[in-house]
């Protein structure tokens, strides 16, 4: 059996995850970031992105939204996040209208319209639908 470490994913408002796994990769702000058991202690901010999780020599995934950041130990990872989302916690067609809405918003920009909380926007729905199609694969 490979060796594992101790992922915690946590929100202001609860635990999300929290398990052994074999590997974590997250997207930091300089790119992905593959964690293996022992790994050299690191923080990383982390940008909007799909958390993968190997365990049990498969893949699980969650959607990580807003601020947030990693820290790794050589026997933990804990990643503190502002949202994080289990693929049967997305709402599909609510994933699907913002990002529609934000789609819209980018392709006719106005001096109302703050083209960065669009461009978030438009990454956080990508995201969501992003997570759901690859915990279906």
């Amino acid at each position: 059996m490979a060796s594992t470490i101790k992922l915690d994913v946590v929100t202001p408002e609860r635990v999300v995850y929290s398990q052994d796994v074999e590997m974590v990769i997250a997207r930091s702000l300089d790119g992905d970031l593959g964690i293996l058991a022992n790994h050299a202690p690191l923080i990383a901010a982390l940008k909007i992105g799909i958390l993968r999780i190997k365990k049990d020599n498969r893949f699980s995934h969650l959607a990580i939204s807003g601020g947030g950041f990693m820290e790794v130990s050589p026997e933990k990872v804990t990643i503190l996040a502002d949202t994080a989302e289990r693929p049967g916690e997305i709402d599909v067609e609510r994933a699907k209208a913002a990002k529609e809405r934000a789609e819209r918003r980018l392709a006719s920009p106005r001096d109302d319209v703050d083209q960065f909380r669009a461009e978030a926007a438009l990454q956080r729905a990508v995201t969501r639908l992003e997570t759901i199609e690859k915990e279906r694969s």
